[in-house]
Formats: structure tokens, C-alpha cells, sequence
């Protein structure tokens, strides 16, 4: 009977112990939460909880294993068993207690801030420097729990013997890999392209909605997803309409008649952006950028905060025109004339020239000369 209650009495205490921590702790961070709700560090370090108790409890099982004497024969299993877990829930543990604090961070700098671009900076960087964190920690511990079995030690020793020759292979396999991850870091501290940055690359128009150490994503206006590889944005030219603001121009062109009144045309723009809300107050104006023998070209111009109502601004600057031309000078519009010219049927009929007479023709080769 004491062999079977005594690792009872132990897992059991483990099990109760892990619980009360949990539950004190808890509630800790909910009153130091209540007491100052504008730091989010103490609610983001609630979700800590769960690996806490994990690593807790399966630290005390493994410093106490022996003493219950369970597993006659096996300890040295169970011991390996209990360390991997154990490793496994403290870099579970980390990895949260770093996402806590980096995002605690960015939130009191996006409070006090009010410059939206550097806002989206410190937000790109501090995404990658967490992931940054995840990955090394993911790979140490992964390095700790292969350390846990002998095999594996040996192979580390030989792996290390060989360091140069296996980093400059892998070096060479990885290249992309590698080129992805240094171009992302680049991206990260170089403010190159930020989350949320209004971006064109290959013809497509879209937000950048993610960026990680080897892709990153665009959203486009109807909602499909771009997925590139970073090293595109180090390596080829693109557009970023919000590189150095929020704030855009927005240009419409119109291939109108010769006739066209373009005093008037400029006169209604002006009173269509008073009453537009997607017009920032800005700047605007209406002038003839080209000409044509058959048209002429007009170029609408105004303001807009940000890339979504310039975009709604031009829509709104093509259609409210056109359709005031339509209405008011239909004349405007190009045409394609098809008649024929004016006065071409009343034009004399071409008569073909007489031959010349053979009197005014000159004497030929042998000809005799007429006197």
C-alpha cells in the first residue's frame, strides 16, 4: 500500500501546488490590471498562465520522481521523458512572456504617438523582432532537448568538429533562404516598406497587410492576397504611395472636343469637390495637357488624405463630369466622324490632261531635223 499512495501522494501534491500558483497568480495580474487598465502588460501576461503550470508542475514531478520510487527500472525514461517537457513548456513560457512585453511596448508607443507612418515602423520592427525571438528560442530548445540523449551528443561533437564545412554548404543550399531573411531585417531597420503602407508591385494595387522574415503580403482591393518573397522589395523597383505620408494626388483624364467650354468644366469641378467629402481641401485644378488633330487633352487634379478616397475622389471626379457633359455640351464628347467632307459631291469631276502633240515632241535619235 505505501508503494501505490506514495506516487499518489506526490503527483497529487505536484498537481495541487501547480493549481494554487495558477490561481494566485491570476488573480495578481487581475488586480494589478484593474488598478491600471492603460498597461496591457499584466492582461497580455495572463495568458502565460497555462505554461507556467506546465513547466511548474513538471518541474516539481522531476524533482521529486525519485523520491516517490515509480518505475522501477525506467528512471533514467522518465527522467528524459520530464526533462523534454520541461524544456519544452519554459520556451513556451518565454516566447509568451516576450510577445507580452514587445507588444505592451508598441502599444504604449502607438498611444503616445501621432505620427502614423512611424507608428507602422515600430510596428514592422517589433513583429520581426518577435519572431526573431521565437525562432532562436524554438532552435535553443530543440538544442537542449537533442542534448538530452548521448547519441545525439556524439553527433554534436562531430557536427562541431566540422562547423566550417557544413556552414559553407549550407550556406550555398540556403541562399535564397538566407537572402530572404537578411532582405527582411533590411525591410525591418531600413524603413523600406511598412505594415500598412499602400504598395504597387507587379501592376497590382494593395495594402501590405504581413511581413515576416522571408514573405510578405499585400491585400488587394478585392481582397485576394499576394504572398512574396521580401528579397523582391530589397531587389526591384515599387511603388509606396504612403512612403513619406498618408496623402496622395489623384489625377483623371479626359480626351474631350476642341469645342469643349474648359472654363466652364473647371468652374463645375471646383463646386463638385466643395460638396465631395473624400476631397481633403487641399488642392486642385483643370487644365489641357495635350492636343490632338481630333481632340484635346484635360487633366483633373485634386487631394486626398489617403489612398482610399483618392480612389474614390477620381471615380467620383470621371463620372460626375462625363455625365454633366453628356447632359450640358454633348458637343464635348469626342466623335468619330464618318461622312464625307462638306462640299466633296459639288467638286467638278477631275478631267485627265491631253497627250501632248507630236509637233511639240522633239526629234528622236536618227530623226531627220525639220528646217
Amino acid at each position: 500500500m505505501p508503494t501505490v499512495l506514495r506516487p499518489l501522494i506526490v503527483t497529487g501534491s505536484a498537481l495541487l501546488i501547480t493549481i494554487a500558483v495558477g490561481w494566485v497568480t491570476d488573480r495578481v495580474l487581475r488586480r494589478i490590471d484593474a488598478r491600471d487598465p492603460e498597461t496591457p502588460l499584466w492582461s497580455l501576461l495572463r495568458r502565460c498562465r497555462l505554461p507556467l503550470q506546465v513547466a511548474l508542475c513538471t518541474g516539481l514531478l522531476l524533482a521529486s520522481y525519485g523520491a516517490a520510487e515509480v518505475g522501477h527500472g525506467h528512471e533514467t525514461g522518465i527522467g528524459r521523458t520530464l526533462s523534454l517537457v520541461l524544456i519544452a513548456a519554459l520556451a513556451w513560457l518565454l516566447v509568451r512572456v516576450a510577445a507580452a512585453v514587445v507588444e505592451t511596448s508598441y502599444a504604449r508607443y502607438a498611444s503616445s504617438s501621432h505620427d502614423a507612418a512611424r507608428v507602422r515602423r515600430v510596428r514592422t520592427q517589433v513583429t520581426l523582432i518577435q519572431r526573431v525571438v521565437s525562432a532562436a528560442v524554438g532552435v535553443v530548445a530543440v538544442a537542449l532537448m537533442l542534448m538530452q540523449f548521448p547519441a545525439m551528443k556524439g553527433v554534436g561533437t562531430s557536427v562541431l568538429a566540422s562547423a566550417g564545412v557544413i556552414a559553407a554548404v549550407a550556406g550555398i543550399a540556403a541562399q535564397s533562404t538566407l537572402g530572404n531573411l537578411f532582405a527582411g531585417l533590411q525591410i525591418a531597420f531600413g524603413d523600406m516598406v511598412r505594415i500598412g503602407d499602400t504598395v504597387v508591385v507587379e501592376g497590382e494595387w494593395g495594402t501590405v497587410e504581413e511581413i515576416t522574415l522571408t514573405y510578405l503580403v499585400v491585400s488587394t482591393w478585392d481582397e485576394r492576397r499576394i504572398t512574396m518573397p521580401v528579397s523582391y522589395f530589397t531587389s526591384r523597383p515599387f511603388q509606396n504611395w504612403s512612403r513619406g505620408g498618408s496623402q496622395l494626388t489623384g489625377t483623371v483624364f479626359f480626351h474631350l472636343d476642341h469645342a469643349t467650354p474648359v472654363a466652364e468644366l473647371r468652374d463645375r469641378l471646383g463646386l463638385l469637390l466643395k460638396e465631395c467629402d473624400a476631397w481633403d481641401g487641399r488642392a486642385w485644378s483643370l487644365v489641357v495637357t495635350d492636343t490632338t488633330p481630333t481632340t484635346i487633352q484635360v487633366r483633373a487634379l485634386a487631394t486626398a488624405k489617403d489612398s482610399d478616397d483618392v480612389w474614390t475622389l477620381r471615380c467620383t471626379i470621371r463620372e460626375t463630369l462625363l455625365d454633366w457633359l453628356r447632359r450640358e455640351h454633348p458637343y464635348a464628347l469626342p466623335r468619330v466622324n464618318t461622312a464625307p467632307a462638306p462640299g466633296l459631291s459639288a467638286a467638278p469631276a477631275r478631267v485627265p490632261s491631253p497627250g501632248p502633240h507630236p509637233d511639240d515632241v522633239g526629234p528622236g535619235p536618227g530623226s531627220p531635223v525639220r528646217r
